[in-house]
């Protein structure tokens, strides 16, 4: 550590000139230091205990079994809501344990269980692809104690199972718009959204005699309040007038008022919540924190929700704190003292600075052209932390060194590289081209390409798309056509979607129909939804040929493709409702067209 600190010091005398404003700033939020060292100790706020991370080691460190569940039990680890979830969130990458534990807290424990620990539950069902009757059965208790979802939860889980099971899908559907509770909440929803808040407000809803004292209520109407965040927080104020809050339905209050208009309210809520012996939940924490990251004017409130949830007992993982170092390093100026803050309070932590750390700091230092402390970064993760750097380490400095257009230094780089024994990989290759491209340098880019090929590197994915995309920047529209053909034939890659769609879009767009139909059959053997932008060209009987001679190739037009080839071509429209007819009997119909004859 002590190692860290001499070779980070000019780090450290780059942060003690930053203005006195960005200090005052500091001191309003809690951090409080005689020098302004990197790895100075902030102040801490809150004591607590260890338990919610004695409880998630004895899940982690455990096979299931009666002595865990024993050991859960125990008085001296009480179970809480928020201890709960944070397990859960822990134990994101061990879904088995996650399971048995969540199946135990609503099963079992003496824990009162709540929509956003049943909504988890759902989830989990599906990620491990458990038997879709595990599912129904967690619907079906849901709905018979008056449990619902959350909009962002609803939709996750439509979408995955509206692509295997469209019966589910549509139960869930079902489930979340037509049961009473949630029709009700709605109605109340929509009827304040329209209105001031005031007296009138409160006496109408006075006069619905509502189920106020139930939660799942409570928070249906707040999400519904989402896009009017200081009327969902009066009428969190009204309800809690009648009835106490709960840490369900606070969380549920946060995650709304997580927005620009109203992020005064949203700390005093916090505030509210601390004072009544409540915890910011993990589960709102990671969906807070991800919405304030979302928009650059927030960023300092994705750092003081940070802060202050270190300063806690549900504590941000090192991978959440490199999160958030890449969005403060993302956009055009980011903040050092924004960076040098999560750190530091990492840090405070007693954990030392781990690789993943060090290089966010990195990404932020080449991001804003500081090469030479950027160089002293890298020197410290030797030294202090004991890691080379790697590919990730060097090409953040690649992508940095195209950003301030010294491309002859990006390319030095690698050479660099594999004189030190770290061969540069496919992605550092494609920063590298990128770079070229971006700064208008194609033919180079190309020669790059052909430099990697040369050392025996296959292209992948992110590659592909970023050649084709040169292609296509150049109006080479068939030459990214062939391209993308051979290398999904010859190299094996399975292009992005995005991918198929530029091409076949531009290829739409220059007429060439064929071209376009070929790639669209490569997608549908790579199991991608098929991509038209407007029909095919020619006639209905040359659309009809092409349709057989794919079909006799193993390719099985889509719907989408069928109505897109027909549908605008006069008099036809008949056709399409044929072949769909046709095609979901499984019969072969040869079809003979005369175009100059309409359906009449």
């Amino acid at each position: 550590m002590y190692r860290s600190k001499a070779v980070l010091s000019s780090l450290r005398n780059s942060y003690s000139k930053i203005s006195t404003r960005s200090y005052q700033t500091r001191l309003q939020v809690g951090f409080y230091s005689n020098s302004y060292s990197f790895f100075g100790s902030p102040r801490q706020f809150r004591s607590f205990t260890s338990k919610p991370e004695s409880m998630l080691q004895l899940v982690l460190e455990n096979d299931w079994s009666k002595e865990v569940v024993e050991g859960l039990r125990k008085p001296d680890t009480p179970l809480t809501h928020e201890t709960a979830i944070y397990v859960l969130r822990k134990l994101a990458k061990h879904p088995d344990k996650a399971y048995s534990f969540l199946d135990w807290v609503i099963r079992e424990s003496d824990l009162t269980p709540s929509s956003s620990l049943y909504s988890t539950m759902l989830r989990m069902i599906l990620v491990q692809q458990r038997p879709m009757e595990r599912f129904r059965t967690t619907l079906t208790d849901m709905k018979q104690g008056g449990f619902c979802l959350d909009e962002e939860t609803y939709k996750t889980i439509y979408t995955l199972l509206n692509r295997e099971s469209y019966k589910d899908a549509k139960a869930l559907a079902r489930f979340y718009n037509d049961n009473a509770m949630s029709v009700v909440a709605d109605n109340v929803s929509a009827s304040v959204s329209k209105q001031d808040w005031g007296c009138e407000v409160e006496r109408e809803l006075q006069g619905m005699k509502l189920p106020l004292s139930d939660h799942n209520f409570v928070i249906r109407v707040l999400e519904g309040l989402k896009e009017h965040p200081l009327k969902a927080l009066s009428f969190l104020r009204w309800v809690g007038g009648c009835y106490k809050h709960s840490t369900v339905t606070y969380n549920a209050a946060l995650r709304v008022l997580a927005r620009p208009s109203s992020v005064a309210e949203f700390w005093s809520v916090v505030d509210e919540m601390k004072e009544a012996g409540h915890e910011v939940d993990f589960d709102t924490y990671i969906k807070v924190s991800r919405q304030f990251q979302m928009s650059r004017m927030m960023m300092i409130e994705a750092v003081k929700l940070y802060e202050f949830m270190t300063d806690g007992p549900f504590k941000p993982s090192g991978e959440d704190c490199c999160l958030l170092l890449k969005s403060l390093s993302a956009g055009p100026s980011p903040d050092l003292d924004l960076v040098y803050r999560v750190s530091r309070k990492y840090e405070s932590t007693g954990k030392p600075l781990s690789k993943a750390v060090y290089d966010g700091i990195h990404r932020y230092l080449t991001s804003v052209a500081r090469f030479d402390e950027a160089g002293d970064t890298m020197k410290a993760m030797r030294d202090a932390a004991g890691c080379e750097p790697d590919n990730v380490t060097y090409s953040q400095l690649v992508f940095g060194l195209c950003k301030a257009k010294r491309l002859e230094e990006a390319c030095g780089v690698l050479d660099q590289m594999e004189a030190d024994g770290c061969l540069p990989d496919v992605r550092t290759w494609t920063v590298l081209i990128q770079g070229y491209f971006k700064n208008n340098e194609v033919d180079k880019s190309f020669a790059c390409f052909e430099n990697m090929l040369e050392k025996g590197l296959v292209i992948d994915s992110g590659l592909l798309d970023v050649m084709v995309g040169m292609f296509l920047s150049q109006n080479r529209i068939e030459e990214a056509c062939i391209f993308l053909k051979e290398k999904v034939k010859n190299a094996n890659v399975k292009p992005w979607r995005t991918t198929y769609k530029g091409v076949i879009d531009k290829l739409h767009e220059i007429n060439k129909g064929e071209e376009a139909l070929d790639l669209v059959q490569m997608m549908k053997q790579q199991n991608y939804h098929a991509h038209a932008k407007k029909p095919f060209d020619g006639t209905a009987v040359n659309v009809v040929a092409k349709m057989e001679v794919r079909s006799s190739e193993n390719y099985s037009p889509s719907m989408y493709d069928l109505i897109h080839a027909f549908w605008g071509l006069p008099g036809l429209k008949h056709l399409v409702l044929t072949i769909v007819k046709q095609t979901r009997k499984d019969v072969l119909v040869m079809f003979e067209v005369d175009t100059q004859t309409s359906p009449e």
